[in-house]
């Protein structure tokens, strides 16, 4: 086995995860990158990061000191160490779909040694790494597990957009599948972390406790959605009520929301499958997502039942919508939520505009066929019926949103952060 200062690292999947974490690895040992991804392999070796995760500054300067990335499989067959941080979706029916998770382990079958590791990132149901990726590697590399080769599983916990939370900042589970492992991939971590590390004591402990904790907030979330449906319809503010009850020291002060991205909205299905396969009906985590999956319909409801209160002619009534990413300040719009307030009130008008500073328009007409305004002085003063806002980005909350409203226009606020005083409904 391969002593800790002679390590040489592959992370495979440079995405929202994989990328910082590899520039992180890169500035204390040999690191390369690997993306099946050709144009995005291409971006990055010329600085720039789209996801926004890195910074050009820190790209260049990890490029600058040695760090490369790659779609070429011979450019990591020389590492010992491979780390996989590939996308665990689910599919149209909500059932986990493990096929990049299958397809990145027969990458590391093809390049792994004797006496290498290979530490899995991504977020699965306990029992994934040992029972479905490993018997591939092993298949695919004709050495035995835990004999030939060793594992370890450490689950992601970047918070796409979080520039306080960083990767380097995070402190990280980690486990290996023999207590030494163990202690080499704890060792690996620490070495890079300033926060250090809570070593588990297998592997299915560790995939345990990355799913819970998006299963968690998704749990918190829709318990606060759902009272903002109860104090909707009984005519009380909900954000007034949640600030009245966090005066109380041990209250959670937490907020209602859409619940988008590819992380809370999508985990816990993981968990919810593989707890049916022992008899279990997880029915708090079902209802859960099935409330927050429906939350953008309700908005966009709620925004209509407002328009005919005030008198507004629905039918091609004139609409802007302020933010489209799943999150703020961030171009990522994985299962955005805000979709569905778009559909619903499409339905009735088709003079709507979508305003967002930080989106790929490309990107966003590639997987919702919607056409996305990026600058504000395109925007029309005093022209829409409806403006709502979807995503706190923080251009929005330095721009003065009635200029673009009518007289009797309206505004509705999903994320309760624009003075009580400007808006006529808020989640």
């Amino acid at each position: 086995m391969k002593r800790i200062e002679n390590i040489s690292i592959a992370v495979i999947g440079l995405g929202y995860v994989g990328l910082p974490l590899a520039r992180l690895f890169s500035t204390k040992y040999s690191t390369v990158g690997f993306d099946l991804n050709q144009e995005r392999v291409d971006a990055l070796m010329s600085g720039h990061d789209a996801t926004l995760e890195v910074s050009d500054e820190l790209l260049q300067e990890a490029l600058k000191n040695g760090f490369r990335c790659t779609a070429n499989l011979e450019d990591i067959s020389s590492c010992n160490y491979y780390i996989v941080a590939v996308p665990t979706p689910v599919d149209t029916d909500n059932h986990p779909d493990l096929t990049p998770l299958v397809k990145a382990s027969e990458i590391v079958g093809q390049v792994i040694a004797r006496g290498d590791i290979v530490v899995y990132e991504s977020t699965v149901y306990p029992g994934v790494t040992e029972e479905v990726c490993l018997p591939v590697v092993e298949k695919i590399s004709g050495l035995k597990f835990n004999v030939d080769f060793f594992a370890g599983y450490s689950p992601e916990r970047i918070n796409p957009g979080d520039k306080e939370h960083t990767v380097e900042k995070i402190k990280k589970v980690t486990s290996g599948s023999t207590p030494q492992i163990a202690e080499q991939v704890d060792l690996l971590y620490n070495s890079v972390l300033l926060n250090g590390t809570h070593r588990a004591s297998s592997i299915k402990v560790a995939e345990a406790s990355k799913i819970i904790e998006n299963s968690q907030r998704d749990v918190n979330i829709a318990f606060m959605n759902e009272l903002a449906k109860i104090f909707n319809a009984m005519g009380i503010d909900t954000q007034e009520v949640i600030d009245a009850a966090a005066s109380k020291w041990n209250f959670i002060k937490l907020k209602p929301g859409l619940v988008g991205g590819h992380c809370i909205s999508v985990d816990p299905y993981y968990l919810i499958q593989k707890a049916q396969v022992y008899g279990i009906l997880p029915r708090i985590m079902s209802n859960a997502r099935h409330l927050n999956d429906s939350m953008g319909n309700y908005v966009g409801k709620q925004v209509i039942k407002l328009m005919n209160k005030k008198g507004i002619l629905v039918k091609d009534a004139r609409i802007l919508i302020l933010g489209t990413t799943f999150k703020e300040d961030c171009p990522d719009i994985r299962n955005t939520k805000v979709i569905d307030i778009y559909t619903i009130l499409h339905e009735y008008s088709n003079n709507i505009v979508v305003y967002d500073p930080w989106v790929d328009t490309l990107k966003m007409k590639r997987v919702y066929g919607i056409d996305v305004e990026t600058k504000a002085d395109n925007l029309p003063v005093g022209r829409f019926d409806v403006v709502v806002l979807a995503v706190a980005h923080r251009q929005f909350l330095n721009m003065d949103i009635r200029q673009y409203l009518q007289p009797a226009g309206i505004i509705y606020d999903v994320k309760s952060v624009l003075p009580v005083s400007w808006v006529d409904g808020r989640l």
